[in-house]
């Protein structure tokens, strides 16, 4: 492609960098937004007359259900629409308004016209998840036009859609130790796959290799195998090749095929054992750690030996290890590998040098900070999700009446802007706003060619509610990353978002009369949750400033929630959960998650060309802005430590790292991470040292 063939707003968009990627002008981007809608979205956007001929053509050519309309008067939707489009909302960034018309706005079948507009996909999923209560309705779309939150991307993909996929797109499955539970695995994985669906699997329970088959010895082929099927059934079910099939594996460290799975990522393994889009986490358990550190031999041990001895599946018998450990060791029946852990921290870090993976789960941590007080095995694809489940058991095909259907893990998510949220002064209402969708996905959604999903769905209503946007908050007022008052800031705001997101799951039970599946088990229903919990208030001047307008709920606020919780439940399992949310980040121009940006400008290619997207507030706080690879790692492990107190389920850390760190460096954070209670560690990301690297000097 010649100079001339590139559009116009492509090219300004690129002149917002000279030719050695320094900053030479940050209001090209705005002229590249602008050129976009002038040339782009307005010429190819179909025209209508009115709304009523705009929403009679959609639902005439399937391309909008018609029923949830039904419920409204056409007034009614008419004043969702024009309070849309009354907020003359505009993308500040050429990226903004490019990922959402390419990636999420409603196109003819032949992809040549785009059938809505921003507005317009927003008015559709405020009016379709009110579910005909136009007041609620009005109260989304307000949220939603304002850019206080958005919801995950499969919601705000197919809302309202005739031809729709499912609203949720993340799963978790956990896999037993037969040929059928393999097998059906493989299946639900594939399923969910075609979909769109990313999936991450808990492989703790198979047995490992050379353990016995039907009493035969040294038979079992172990968890490489199965990675192996795995790897290739994600890659062949990829949506018809418009998109690659993405899963994850999770093992717990003391699997005795622990150095195998993780050899399954080196650069140089053999195609035999290599997986090659497949991703792995490993879960480590206190024990592990406190090994490490007194440098004591580690012992590795076999699943299906354990199983046989004492009629437990290893996966949960794992996650409790510090009851289990000497017990295991000491009894001579058991088959044991012997370990030297700090070597297998230095091949953990090795790996992640290399490939990134393996992920982290922390399982005391996360477990210890449970308030279900039912085991949490294992994570998702994003690290993020973190809820309980239960193992399944296949029977062979005549005898499919026997299947043991336990509970598996959807992830219905949403995520805030902290900046908006905040000088809108709307962080109770964008909490309620975003708990409404989740809940009406969560009430609409039912997989049912994966029972044990839809089971646990219909049983926990477990949703998460993120945040984005917080990187570029606190450049714009002027407050270092990691510092004091960015502590303290993060500390009172999720304070804040968990009393409300506690409130809104109180009072949908009530209303509903409905609890989340074992509620009376929980430390919710024994007011034990609550102890230690009640008003931060901020203390420095600064963040007493930001924080001047908005109501922190009180003691007293507290305690009623305490007594009302205690009394009618809750309606949700879990409720916060922080994802990397780097696609709906850019639809909201927002810094992704609350780990700090990898580029002040970041450059992505699409087809033949570059785009770049530069850190909001780029033009005024530039200085403050400092690249998550140079970052101090201990600060931000700290951020997220605190914001983790209030989290319910996990927070997306990536560890952004330069070609010169040392393995036993990287171990080092991640025994700081674990000693601040961080419960998983996302991506190990290496940036190869290069001159004039430092994205705050060089630009």
């Amino acid at each position: 492609m010649n100079r001339l063939e590139i559009p116009e707003w492509i090219l300004l968009n690129n002149e917002i960098v000279d030719q050695d990627g320094n900053i030479k002008d940050l209001s090209k981007d705005k002229e590249a937004a602008y050129s976009y809608f002038v040339n782009e979205v307005n010429k190819k956007t179909q025209f209508f007359h009115s709304l009523e001929e705009k929403l009679n053509y959609l639902i005439k050519n399937e391309y909008i259900e018609e029923d949830f309309l039904k419920k409204y008067s056409f007034d009614e939707i008419k004043q969702v629409f024009d309070y849309a489009y009354s907020k003359k909302f505009r993308f500040p960034s050429y990226m903004g308004a490019y990922k959402f018309y390419n990636d999420y706005a409603m196109k003819s079948d032949d992809k040549s016209v785009y059938l809505e507009r921003y507005e317009d996909r927003l008015s559709f999923i405020a009016l379709y998840h009110a579910d005909g209560d136009i007041n609620r309705a009005m109260e989304l779309i307000g949220r939603l036009i304002d850019q206080d939150f958005t919801p995950a991307t499969p919601t705000l993909l197919n809302t309202g859609k005739k031809r729709r996929r499912e609203f949720v797109s993340c799963f978790l499955l956990e896999i037993g130790d037969s040929l059928n539970d393999i097998a059906r695995a493989e299946e639900f994985a594939m399923q969910l796959s075609k979909i769109g669906g990313g999936v991450s699997l808990h492989v703790s329970n198979l047995r490992a290799k050379g353990e016995s088959i039907k009493g035969i010895k040294n038979v079992a082929k172990g968890v490489v195998g199965v990675l192996k099927l795995l790897d290739n059934a994600f890659r062949y079910a990829d949506q018809m090749g418009q998109r690659p099939g993405a899963g994850a594996a999770y093992l717990n460290i003391f699997h005795a095929d622990v150095e195998d799975f993780l050899n399954t990522k080196k650069l140089n393994a053999d195609d035999d054992i290599r997986v090659k889009t497949l991703s792995l986490g490993l879960i480590i358990p206190d024990k592990f750690i406190e090994l490490a550190r007194e440098d004591k031999d580690m012992y590795a041990f076999y699943p299906k030996n354990i199983f046989d001895e004492y009629g437990i599946n290893f996966g949960d018998m794992a996650v409790e290890m510090d009851n289990w450990y000497d017990k295991l060791v000491e009894n001579p029946n058991i088959r044991k590998k012997k370990l030297n852990p700090r070597k297998l921290l230095d091949m953990i870090a090795s790996v992640q040098g290399e490939s990134g993976y393996p992920y982290l789960m922390f399982c005391d941590n996360v477990n210890g900070a449970n308030p279900l007080n039912r085991p949490i095995k294992f994570s998702n694809l994003c690290t993020e999700i973190l809820q309980p489940s239960e193992l399944s058991h296949y029977a062979d095909y005549d005898k499919r009446d026997e299947d043991i259907y336990g509970m598996d893990i959807s992830c219905n998510l949403s995520s805030g802007h902290m900046g908006n949220m905040i000088k809108h002064n709307t962080i109770k209402e964008t909490v309620f706003a975003a708990m409404d969708i989740m809940n009406s996905v969560s009430d609409k959604t039912n997989i049912s060619y994966v029972p044990t999903i839809a089971k646990a769905n219909k049983l926990m209503h477990s949703v998460g509610f993120g945040i984005m946007g917080h990187h570029g908050f606190i450049a714009e007022n002027y407050i270092s990353y990691g510092s004091d008052e960015d502590i303290e800031l993060i500390d009172v705001f999720f304070n804040i978002i968990n009393y409300y997101s506690l409130l809104h799951s109180m009072n949908k039970a009530r209303e509903t009369g409905n609890k989340f599946y074992r509620f009376e088990e929980s430390d919710y229903a024994s007011g034990k949750y609550f102890e230690n919990r009640g008003p931060i208030y901020p203390s420095s001047p600064k963040i007493k400033e930001i924080f001047k307008d908005i109501y922190i709920p009180t003691n007293e606020d507290w305690s009623n929630l305490k007594e009302d919780v205690m009394k009618y439940g809750l309606y949700n399992s879990n409720r916060l959960a922080v994802a990397p949310n780097g696609s709906t980040a850019y639809v909201m121009s927002a810094t992704p998650s609350i780990t700090p940006v990898k580029q002040l400008i970041e450059e992505r290619t699409y087809g033949n060309s570059k785009t770049y997207f530069p850190a909001p507030a780029l033009d005024k706080a530039e200085f403050m802005y400092e690249s998550a690879y140079k970052i101090d790692k201990y600060k931000l492990i700290d951020v997220i430590a605190t914001a983790q107190k209030h989290v319910d389920q996990g927070i997306s850390l990536e560890l952004c790292i330069t070609s010169d760190i040392t393995t036993r460096e990287l171990a080092r954070y991640y025994i700081y991470a674990h000693h601040q209670g961080i419960k998983t560690l996302y991506y190990t990301r290496t940036q190869k040292l290069k001159l004039e690297e430092c994205e705050s000097c060089r630009v």
